[in-house]
């Protein structure tokens, strides 16, 4: 992997980049749609590479377990097996373990988990997900960490941290080297520890370095806090990936403190519940304002959907449950995303992204910017709650 570092905005720490990847180039910064077992929700992959994304997500815990890595691996790698011809980075599926207390063991070596699929127990250690990524022939993969949760005493966060600088080195050693390598930054809402971290997953010298254990429950203004206290301690030449954000706010904000990349399941798990995003904020389609709106459902947007559907056909689609309803939201919120970054990009290419970040929340208040999926706690209680999974 190669990254570009093009340029930095004036007023704020934002960066303009390009990844050079296995499977062609990334723009930065970029969002990366989520499709967890080899799938965006309801898109084909013909359907994102039309709308311009040049890397999606795949999660190594629900691949192994289905369909399994060694068949991806004979159907050609994950690319070959989903039809896919851009880049993929797959996480390393310790989000997903990590948030499944109930059914599984930490241990040093690695996390003795129970499958959701059939029970049976299986075993991750830093060696095994790495094999596993190799497998999958991911153009870039992450390194084995442990997301603490949030809230969490100093002293768990801290052990937590050190398994994952020790997981991390054991990670990049049994690292397939054609495959990008991340490394990741823990440290929960403590500042120390996130400094601590920030500097040792640098001292490996992996080729990127996210920013992870962000987005469980901490809110926004802890979230910006973990970056801040972060990235003094990141190297420049290095993208910086914040996992699993977030909102349109979000997204800007950590752009303006010099995050690289970013991915969320948010587009496409509101989208089907009736939920978009649109130039003057978030929207519920199933209201009955809606009823008779034969508008777009976002005049100032140019997608498939406002293109050729009104906001009245897609509320009776939503209301009839019929399969269309969540395509055509899906696409439409992961079409916002596109253009967002666009716009940030061109934003931070002429010097103006707190003109463009202003000039945004006039219409899309941050107030209303919230994210449902944000409170990992409430989360793990629902019944037949499966690790996270998009």
């Amino acid at each position: 992997m190669k990254f570009d570092l093009l340029k930095t905005e004036k007023h704020t720490a934002a960066r303009r980049g390009v990844l050079h990847l296995n499977h062609g180039t990334v723009q930065t910064p970029v969002f990366m749609p989520v499709g967890t077992q080899g799938t965006v929700k309801s898109m084909s992959q013909q359907e994102m590479a039309d709308m311009g994304f040049e890397i999606i997500l795949g999660n190594t815990y629900h691949l192994y377990l289905r369909p399994g890595h060694d068949l991806v691996r004979k159907a050609g790698h994950l690319h070959g097996f989903i039809g896919w011809d851009g880049n993929i980075l797959t996480d390393s599926g310790g989000f997903q373990v990590f948030s499944l207390e109930h059914i599984r063991k930490i241990g040093e070596d690695g996390v003795m988990f129970r499958s959701y699929v059939d029970g049976s127990y299986h075993e991750f250690t830093p060696e095994k997900v790495m094999e596993i990524q190799s497998a999958l022939g991911s153009d870039i993969i992450m390194a084995f960490d442990e997301c603490a949760p949030y809230p969490c005493t100093h002293d768990y966060a801290e052990a937590a941290m050190e398994r994952t600088h020790c997981w991390a080195k054991r990670s990049l050693d049994a690292h397939d080297p054609s495959q990008a390598f991340f490394g990741i930054v823990q440290g929960s809402t403590y500042e120390d520890l996130r400094k601590t971290s920030a500097e040792y997953i640098s001292s490996l010298n992996p080729d990127g370095i996210a920013i992870g254990g962000v987005s469980v429950g901490e809110g926004q203004d802890l979230m910006m806090k973990a970056i801040e206290w972060s990235m003094p301690y990141i190297p420049e030449d290095k993208p910086r990936y914040l996992m699993g954000v977030g909102t349109p706010s979000d997204i800007i904000e950590s752009v303006i403190r010099g995050v690289d990349m970013f991915d969320c399941v948010l587009p496409t798990r509101l989208g089907r519940n009736g939920s978009l995003y649109t130039s003057r904020g978030r929207i519920n389609i199933k209201n009955a304002k809606y009823i008779d709106d034969f508008s777009p459902i976002d005049p100032e947007c140019d997608c498939l959907c406002c293109r050729n559907y009104t906001a009245a056909y897609l509320r009776h689609l939503v209301k009839c449950d019929e399969i269309l309803a969540s395509r055509l939201a899906s696409y439409h919120n992961l079409y916002f995303y596109k253009k967002l970054m666009e716009n940030i990009r061109k934003a931070i290419e002429e010097d103006r992204l707190l003109e463009f970040r202003d000039e945004f929340y006039a219409k899309f208040s941050p107030e209303d910017d919230s994210d449902p999926t944000r409170n990992e706690a409430e989360t793990k209680k629902r019944p037949g709650f499966k690790g996270n999974q998009e």
